[in-house]
């Protein structure tokens, strides 16, 4: 089941950021620290009061959280790109929980992002993904998400 996060999800949210802090790490220890989440307590808190964020969690059937997703509501504007502003839904975090993995449930949570979004009247959902984190591009591809644009780098 797909839901609203609550107060109550904070510890398990935060439990499954750990899981993106280790991931992002391995992948790129040059870049990411192992040490602690983007978000603590406070800030999740702070995130499921803005009118301009959004997260959903899945639930099992005993009402824990196996994944989430956060979204970002951003209005863009630049005479470069469009004459007018226009909406996007930016994921900014989903993780599922790796013993959930290949249920289903990834692909919930980004269809309810996208529910989301099109309420919102957005232009598009969108979001980044490090190229070393091969199975959530191939994911994201498989739900249909394509490239917008690509960052690259010489490492120093």
């Amino acid at each position: 089941m797909i839901r609203t996060a609550e107060p109550k999800d904070i510890p398990r949210i935060l439990d499954l950021l750990r899981d993106i802090v280790r991931l992002h790490h391995e992948g790129r220890p040059d870049i990411f620290s192992d040490a602690s989440p983007k978000y603590d307590e406070s800030a999740l808190s702070e995130k499921l009061r803005r009118a301009d964020e959004r997260i959903f969690v899945s639930v099992d059937e005993n009402n824990v959280v196996n994944g989430y997703v956060m979204c970002v509501l951003h209005e863009k504007e630049s005479p470069v790109f469009t004459q007018h502003p226009y909406r996007s839904l930016y994921v900014d975090d989903l993780c599922v929980d790796s013993r959930a993995r290949q249920k289903g449930i990834g692909r919930a949570l980004m269809q309810r992002a996208v529910e989301e979004a099109k309420a919102m009247h957005c232009y598009n959902l969108d979001l980044n993904v490090w190229a070393c984190n091969e199975d959530a591009i191939r994911f994201y591809e498989k739900i249909g998400m394509c490239k917008q644009r690509q960052i690259m780098e010489i490492i120093l």
